[in-house]
């Protein structure tokens, strides 16, 4: 009762600071950027992002291709880390708009084509390469209709290409929908995060804040064959006459050679009840929800399955024994010793130093903390403080976060290193082996990635400025951190063992079919927790969706480690019982193994879903990217069997003493 009285006031005093806190703000609303808002005939400038397909794969610049410049030049935009890594440029745009001015204005018209830019813009058209435009931080949609569904996409094509047809067609008229809201400073606190920083409108920004907000960004393509002598005497911004798009391909716009194409483009604001902070809702639609409810199901069913394994296992086997051996006296113990079988004969070996200990503890730090890494990100993002909206955040937190966690990372290492090895001799290599293990592998299937996009001039490679960036940050950061942890990780008591090591191994029976094999099956139960959620991510990566169903993610990871866990612990248990005393790897790939299982999906998933993905450059960056992403995996799914596995053995063998 004292305790409780003592807890009260405090717990009072942060009650009473959250009611306040909570009376003061109206309304909290945290993805996104800071909301602009705009008076009549302010100018709004429309930025131009990489341009994209989901048949190669490559991004490129916007103004690779003969496109018309602005008038004080083009000008990137300041990117973060996440950006640059995918292949991401923003640049500035010559379309401009005046705040709720209805308008049709002249771009420019370029100078006739040349051969290379003729290949160039029909290649980009054959490969369905996307156009990105960003208005107020909102990627422009296109709405098509598909026999009789309306489908949304982001950016539009470069141009069509006509059925049955060797011609190609440029698109150069653009008629721009833009939703606005009217805003009155209606008290409403915002907290954003994007790309222009952060910031927060409160009742004393009311006056300054009225006007309109930008909730809509939507785009119609149109090809329109111009007259170039008349279209040449016109200037930039000059005003044109409205135009419908034409359905005859002799009034649009062929690319050929000598040909001179002119660019216009057409402005409507149309006022919405759409507010500020569902602008991003048209984008972030979810579909096949009963899709993901339905893997989260097969996941329950899964986990109930192994969980009564796991009951059976500790409830009525390990708990009997352990009780029967209890209640004997010693001579009967070491009678007992003699007749035992299963997993008791193993208990002088089951503690036995594994075969290469060190490349298990570098693997099962690198685990940690990209297990780490993955369980922080996916929180915030459930919690909404990585949204689309903010383009690059997720990887750039991510970055920062495996950066930082490799404490956590060299901590384990060596704190297993001095379970194993009993001394701490040999820390500092285990934790420098940590810091480069991982990261090292990236790197290498970066760089050879990298000298592929540099050959194919595409945005997605990295600058070397960047390359030195990424190794100041693992060198300078990483590394030392690492090392921190480590030396952490001789200070911390090493774990003891509940029974001795006999000197001379135990010979291991002779069995029917490879161990291994089992060991490979296993990976099947967590990866049919996992393949549903799978696809939609694969499908956010390669098809250009934008995935942001981080609550199902959330749950779909909590499933998979408690699989993970199940499934190693049951393995193990498995190889004791037959007196296999070698379980530490087994352990680890019983549950790393589901990292095969999905790079073998990723293949399944390039050669059915992504039948339009073409050439062997676009092949080998899937595949590159799909192995980073199978490697993680497997740290990660082993890491989490192997701890579970080790304090289970730790457990099931602490009741017993041998003298």
């Amino acid at each position: 009762m004292a305790f409780s009285e003592r807890k009260m006031p405090g717990i009072c005093s942060v009650f009473l600071l959250v009611v306040l806190f909570a009376h003061s703000c109206h309304g909290f609303y945290l993805p996104g950027s800071y909301m602009h808002t705009y008076s009549t005939s302010d100018t709004i400038v429309v930025k131009v992002n990489s341009l994209t397909s989901i048949e190669t794969e490559l991004p490129f610049s916007y103004y690779s291709l003969p496109y018309c410049e602005p008038l004080g030049g083009i000008k990137k935009s300041a990117e973060n880390l996440g950006e640059l890594l995918m292949g991401d440029q923003i640049d500035n745009s010559p379309y401009r708009f005046k705040m709720n001015v209805n308008e049709s204005l002249y771009v420019c018209t370029t100078s006739p084509l040349n051969e290379h830019e003729v290949k160039l813009l029909k290649q980009r058209t054959r490969d369905l390469y996307q156009v990105n435009m960003i208005l107020d931080n909102l990627p422009v949609m296109r709405i098509a209709k598909q026999n009789g569904v309306s489908i949304q996409w982001t950016g539009f094509p470069v141009g069509f290409t006509p059925p049955n047809s060797n011609d190609d067609y440029i698109i150069n008229h653009l008629k721009f929908k833009v939703l606005v809201h009217e805003y009155e400073g209606s008290g409403v606190q915002i907290i954003g995060t994007g790309e222009e920083g952060m910031g927060v409108i409160s009742e004393a920004d009311k006056k300054k804040a009225s006007g309109y907000e930008i909730v809509g960004f939507e785009v119609t393509p149109c090809s329109v064959k111009y007259d170039p002598e008349v279209m040449t005497k016109l200037h930039m911004y000059d005003s044109i006459s409205p135009v419908n798009c034409p359905l005859e391909l002799d009034k649009s716009q062929i690319i050929r050679e000598r040909e001179r194409i002119s660019f216009t483009y057409e402005v409507e604001f149309v006022k919405s009840d759409i507010r500020w902070p569902s602008r991003w809702d048209a984008y972030l639609k979810m579909e096949g929800a009963r899709v993901h409810w339905f893997s989260i199901l097969n996941s329950l069913m899964v986990i109930t399955f192994l969980a009564g394994i796991v009951f059976v296992i500790f409830l009525r086997t390990v708990r009997r024994d352990l009780t029967r051996y209890e209640e004997l006296d010693k001579e009967a113990q070491a009678q007992m010793n003699e007749e035992l079988s299963g997993w008791k004969l193993v208990v002088g070996d089951v503690f036995r130093e594994p075969d290469c200990a060190k490349l298990l503890c570098v693997m099962i730090g690198d685990g940690v903390q990209i297990t780490g890494m993955a369980a922080v990100t996916i929180v915030f993002a459930a919690f909404g403080f990585m949204s689309p909206a903010s383009r690059g955040m997720l990887l750039t937190g991510m970055i920062i976060l495996y950066l930082f966690l490799g404490i956590a990372a060299g901590y384990a290492a060596v704190r297993l290193w001095r379970t194993l090895k009993g001394t701490s001799e040999g820390w500092r290599s285990i934790s420098w082996s940590v810091a480069c293990f991982f990261p090292g592998i990236v790197f290498v299937i970066l760089t050879v990635l990298n000298f592929i996009l540099w050959g194919s001039k595409s945005t997605g490679a990295i600058p070397i400025s960047l390359y030195f960036v990424l190794l100041s940050l693992w060198f300078c950061i990483s590394v030392p951190l690492t090392l921190v942890g480590g030396f952490l990780g001789t200070r911390a008591e090493a774990i003891q063992y509940p029974v001795r090591t006999n000197q001379i191994p135990r010979e291991i029976p002779a069995r029917k079919y490879p161990s291994w094999l089992l060991v490979l099956g296993a990976g099947t139960l967590p990866f049919g927790t996992l393949f549903i959620e799978l696809f939609f991510i694969l499908s956010s990566i390669w098809l250009g969706r934008f995935y942001y169903v981080f609550g199902f993610l959330l749950i779909v990871l909590l499933l998979l480690i408690i699989v993970c866990a199940e499934v190693s612990v049951v393995l193990t248990y498995m190889h004791l019982c037959v007196e296999d005393w070698r379980w530490w790897w087994k352990a680890f790939f019983a549950s790393g193994s589901v990292a095969l299982y999905v790079f073998l999906y990723s293949i399944n998933y390039l050669v059915f879903d992504l039948q339009s993905l073409s050439g062997p450059v676009s092949a080998i960056l899937y595949l590159g990217y799909s192995m980073i992403m199978a490697i993680a995996i497997m740290l990660s799914t082993g890491t989490i069997g192997f701890i579970t596995s080790f304090y289970f053995v730790h457990y099931l063998f602490s009741s017993v003493k041998i003298d």
